[in-house]
């Protein structure tokens, strides 16, 4: 995983500043409350921090007790809440407005929960075995308790594995209602949505360069490719299919034609025939496939279009595969953890094994990449996935 935005959160596009490198690298631990960029915090660390020092985490150390609480859930199968403050802003009030939210905050916390900061300009409580009611019900007594003093400051509401109602544009989160004054209006949405990873720029400066490259070395093959799939059967040459990319965000993905035209609703009548164990459809000898179409599955000839979901970055060279929408809908939620950051055309389970490990294996395997995101590992499974290509290892 790359050290700078690998490491970081994503927070939501709602003007939320997301915690910078240079706060991340500036030696802030749990005795500061805060590395706000116009100074009004460290006042407020000054003038409150000596009793909050020891309760207040840093956004660091929060993205780490938040992703530790996720695996503790998905081992337990038990659920999570991460809610949000947004501190007021005000001249010459955010440092006291700050603390006096935190030791709120803290009098309302179980000694299960954990309070500290997310950004700049957001307060925390992770709230390990609570749901969305139960979260609800912590931003009420927060709020009864400060509003003679403050007014009610803005909340959102984040849920682990599930979240709430999905918003209607995918790409965008929901906002925090600017006129919410109970807690039944604090919109709810999936803590999903937050431990999505950003692409390095290292990495997409690699797949650009990399996928044009590849363009001109393969194009005359993949012209080939292409006229023989024309003429040896009925229908067009690329087909096209929704994968969850990003975040569970649906891409369409461009793939070589290999089986006939009805393939997909003919799935469901072979699913019971799967040679891939979990939601992952796999079939050896699949009576869909055309003649051509097994000689491109061979060689991985039919993936070339993904090149072009390279280019528009639905994709990276590296990267976990992407699944159908419907199968990635079917995963267990600790398997969701595949979905932090973008798909590629090639990662650890193309290099061991393919289609002859299990699919938690599978899944194991890219979260074990996610973990170790960097060049140097790019570089070396892009090198592997050449001689896994030419031995056809797993291909089917």
């Amino acid at each position: 995983m790359d050290g700078n935005a690998s490491t970081r959160l994503l927070t939501p596009s709602i003007g939320w500043n997301r915690v910078s490198g240079e706060a991340a690298d500036s030696g802030l631990e749990r005795e500061t409350l805060l590395a706000a960029s116009n100074g009004s915090a460290q006042k407020a660390q000054r003038s409150h921090a000596p009793r909050l020092a020891d309760a207040i985490a840093s956004p660091q150390i929060m993205e780490r007790l938040l992703r530790r609480e996720c695996a503790r859930a998905d081992r337990g199968g038990d659920e999570l809440s991460l809610l949000l403050f947004r501190v007021h802003e005000g001249r010459g009030r955010r440092g006291k407005s700050a603390a006096r939210l935190a030791r709120t905050m803290l009098k309302r916390a179980r000694l299960t929960d954990e309070i500290g900061w997310f950004t700049d300009d957001y307060l925390a409580a992770l709230l390990p075995g609570t749901g969305a009611d139960g979260a609800r019900a912590f931003a009420e007594g927060v709020n009864q308790m400060i509003h003679r003093r403050e007014r009610r400051p803005l909340a959102i509401i984040y849920t682990y594995p599930r979240g709430g109602a999905k918003p209607a544009n995918r790409n965008a989160p929901p906002r925090a209602n600017e006129n919410t004054h109970h807690a039944a209006e604090i919109p709810v949405a999936s803590l999903h949505d937050l431990l999505v990873v950003p692409m390095p720029r290292w990495k997409r400066a690699i797949d650009v360069v990399g996928t044009l490259l590849l363009l001109i070395a393969f194009g005359p093959l993949m012209l080939a490719a292409a006229l023989g799939i024309r003429l040896t059967s009925r229908g067009p040459a690329i087909f096209r299919q929704l994968r969850s990319g990003i975040g569970g965000r649906p891409f369409q993905i461009y793939k070589f034609r290999t089986m006939v035209v009805n393939a997909e609703k003919r799935q469901q009548e072979l699913r019971q025939f799967s040679e891939q164990d979990g939601p992952a459809f796999k079939l050896a000898g699949d009576p869909r496939i055309t003649r051509i179409g097994a000689i491109l599955r061979k060689t991985s000839i039919d993936e070339l279009p993904q090149l072009w979901n390279v280019l528009k970055g639905d994709m990276s060279l590296v990267g976990p595969r992407p699944l159908p929408v419907d199968e990635q809908e079917a995963c267990e939620p600790w398997q969701r953890h595949r979905l932090q950051v973008t798909p590629g055309l090639t990662c650890i389970w193309q290099v061991k094994g393919r289609s002859t490990v299990t699919f938690a294996e599978w899944v194991r395997m890219d979260v074990e990449y996610i973990r170790r995101r960097t060049i140097f590992h790019d570089l070396s499974l892009l090198i592997r996935t050449v001689p896994a290509v030419l031995l056809r290892k797993g291909a089917r």
